[in-house]
């Protein structure tokens, strides 16, 4: 085991993350989005870095496992949202660029934003004119409305992503069964009056709707060439690269799509000839790569390992090439309410106050990667209040309140669990290690389950009957708001209605009648300022039902590659680099 050395080494790099200079949030960058030829540490958090126009050559991302699926529409990993814009166009996009700049909302597909009915109810979108696949073929409207409903209506055939569009559209009179089952009635509250014209129609107000629409799944698929699940093999390209090669778990190659016309796309340049995206490299393998310039991201924008990190503190001209940032991401363990005896809020409880958050912060790799949480709401996500529910001296927990806790939930002795987290993750791991050494402290005995991070929801933890099954009383994530607001964040997780039988991120299963109509209250509230106080009571709602245990405000800790261009740290993604426009400077 590696335990012993990872855990050495992220205190060295704690202990000297005070001489990397200004770790910034997402907050604080100037955000200049033209970009800058400054350098230094956290440089690409305020501004674009190594800008440039130069063309050629191939641009190597590498992954130390597989993502969930790069079809736009079965996928719900932060890094496929933001890569998978390389091949694919959304109605709506976020602008490349740094810093705050990153959160703007932009068309993309669409010629504007959205048009709004006075009601609330209704929103129009325009196609730009001249839209082509990489056949050559026109994109039309009707292909953004069928891929709406083939990834929000057919989860036994695409589980992964969200099902906000199945949740907010209004329903046929026979409730619509999805492309693949339902062959001849489509859903009617999709409309496409002519092919560059697409309306939706809504059950209720959504003030969101256009940060929706910037979703994967608006990516326009031909139901023509629609294979289901077998899509991701031959996916249709209307992004400014297409697809060369697909081996699964091995290996995907894009190249330039000959028949994207920069005049249709106002955000793209479409600079390296070739990208290469490697799967199943080892962390450590990925880091000397990187140092080395011989690959330009890590595709999973994660962060360096911690052995990696450690190294980079120690060395100057290393710490100069880093970039620190918050990017609207929380690092918690859920608490399962459907497994026993997590079903009683006092042992619940007793988690919140077993678990040494300190020493997790450390297995993460100390405070560079991030401060320790008390709310689900990040500190840059709208919304956010300042509280502590569960306070321990230092943050490092309290055996005596958690044991009253157990007491008090009939398992005075404690009891046995199972926790969850992706085998490829090391920090994961490593924090799930560290949970399992403070709860055995007061009685409750873990037992750590390792899976693939690309089956983790589609399988293992998303899955409840499987968590069920399994006595998994724990689960470990990571999560990152959809898109910047309050409701982008939390809805997914608390919500009852987001609860799925596969694919499932509201990992706690928490279904509160008063928190589903406080989200639902929100929404459709058109003043801004009201809707953010909503998400706080929300997130304090939360923490008093001891479902989720916050640990860090996850920060990123970047390398940038010195022969990458256009490298700009963006909140919109988590705090990753804007993969959509990374070149090469030689």
């Amino acid at each position: 085991m590696r335990r012993s050395r990872t855990t050495a080494l992220t205190a060295l790099a704690a202990a000297t993350a005070l001489a990397l200079t200004g770790c910034s949030s997402s907050k604080g960058g100037s955000g200049d989005s033209g970009g800058t030829k400054a350098s230094g540490a956290n440089a690409a958090t305020k501004a674009v870095v190594n800008v440039s126009d130069k063309k050629g050559g191939t641009v190597v991302y590498e992954h130390s496992d597989v993502p969930d699926s790069f079809d736009p529409g079965n996928t719900y990993y932060a890094y496929m949202y933001n890569f998978s814009r390389l091949y694919g166009r959304p109605l709506t996009t976020f602008q490349p660029a740094a810093g705050e700049e990153g959160n703007k909302l932009v068309p993309d597909l669409a010629e504007s934003l959205g048009k709004v009915s006075a009601d609330g109810l209704t929103w129009t979108y325009k196609l730009r004119a001249g839209l082509k696949y990489d056949d050559g073929s026109a994109i039309t409207s009707k292909d953004v409305k069928y891929a709406v409903e083939r990834s929000n209506f057919a989860p036994d055939v695409l589980s992964n992503g969200p099902t906000y569009f199945h949740d907010l559209l209004v329903d046929n009179p026979e409730p619509y069964q999805g492309p693949y089952k339902d062959k001849t009635g489509d859903l009617k509250s999709i409309e496409t009056p002519d092919d560059t014209t697409i309306v939706f129609h809504l059950k209720q107000p959504f003030a969101d709707f256009d940060y929706l629409v910037s979703a994967p799944q608006t990516v326009p698929v031909p139901q023509a060439k629609d294979t289901g699940a077998d899509y991701v093999k031959h996916i249709v390209s209307s992004g400014s690269y297409k697809f060369e090669s697909y081996e699964d778990g091995k290996e995907v190659v894009l190249v330039q799509n000959t028949n994207w016309d920069a005049k249709t796309d106002p955000i793209r340049k479409q600079l390296a000839d070739k990208i290469q995206v490697k799967l199943k490299i080892a962390q450590a393998t990925i880091d000397q790569d990187l140092l080395a310039g011989n690959a330009q991201v890590d595709l999973a924008g994660k962060g360096v390992d911690p052995q990696t990190q450690a190294k980079i503190l120690l060395d100057p001209k290393l710490k100069e090439s880093t970039d620190n940032a918050y990017g609207g991401r929380l690092v918690y363990t859920a608490i399962n309410t459907k497994v026993a005896p997590f079903d009683n809020i006092e042992c619940r409880k007793a988690v919140q106050y077993a678990i040494d958050k300190v020493s997790v912060q450390t297995a993460i790799g100390g405070p560079i990667r991030g401060d320790i949480a008390s709310t689900v709401l990040p500190p840059d996500i709208p919304g956010h209040q300042d509280f502590n529910l569960y306070e321990t001296a230092g943050n490092k927990g309290d055996e005596a309140k958690a044991k009253e806790a157990l007491k008090a939930c009939g398992k005075p002795e404690g009891f046995k669990t199972n926790i969850m987290a992706r085998q490829d993750r090391s920090t994961e791991v490593a924090s799930a290690t560290a949970i399992q050494a403070a709860l055995k402290k007061v009685g409750i005995e873990v037992e750590i389950q390792q899976f693939p991070q690309g089956k983790y929801f589609s399988d293992f933890a998303g899955v409840p009957a499987y968590t069920q099954e399994h006595n998994t009383g724990l689960i470990m994530m990571q999560w990152g708001a959809d898109w910047p607001t309050g409701y982008g964040f939390l809805q997914q997780v608390v919500d009852g209605d987001a609860i799925k039988k596969s694919g499932n991120t509201n990992l706690s299963q928490l279904n509160d009648p008063a928190i589903n109509k406080l989200l639902d209250d929100a929404i459709t509230n058109p003043d801004r300022a009201a809707r953010e106080k909503i998400y706080g009571d929300i997130d304090k709602k939360t923490m008093e039902a001891a479902v989720i245990v916050p640990l860090t405000y996850y920060k990123v800790f970047l390398y940038r590659p010195a022969g990458a261009s256009n490298l700009g740290s963006t909140p919109a993604f988590s705090g990753q680099y804007d993969y959509l426009n990374i070149g090469l400077t030689k």
